[in-house]
């Protein structure tokens, strides 16, 4: 077997390796909220937001800042979400596929957990 091939073999195993661990642990998803409360956004990795949610007290910030707020909010949920596959696939592959995940925008980092008792720590 050449080099080629076996980079295509362990490519699809850890390909199989990471679908098996999605399929059990669910999607990755990054959050964030404001410090208030006010916003909170919902992110994949690599993705649009899939939720954004909005206080009522929110809407008196006008639209501009709210905007704002959003665009930061949706920054800091979109770099969480990038840390949690981080941190998941890394138990899964080497630790040159682990770096390269960094290289191409999904660092390690941080996890963000500034919710409080907020819809995302309880039950849904």
């Amino acid at each position: 077997m050449d080099e080629t091939q076996r980079a295509a073999r362990r490519v699809a195993d850890v390909e199989a390796q990471v679908s098996r661990h999605i399929a059990r642990t669910g999607p990755v998803l990054g959050r964030a909220s404001s410090s208030d409360g006010a916003v909170t956004v919902v992110t994949a990795p690599g993705a649009p937001p899939r939720e954004v949610r909005i206080s009522p007290a929110a809407l008196n910030m006008g639209a501009d800042a709210l905007g704002a707020e959003i665009v930061r909010v949706a920054a800091r949920a979109a770099a969480d979400a990038a840390a949690r596959m981080h941190q998941s696939l890394a138990r899964l592959v080497d630790p040159a596929t682990s770096k390269a995940l960094t290289e191409i925008g999904f660092p390690a980092g941080g996890v963000e957990d500034d919710f409080g008792d907020s819809y995302l720590r309880g039950p849904r």
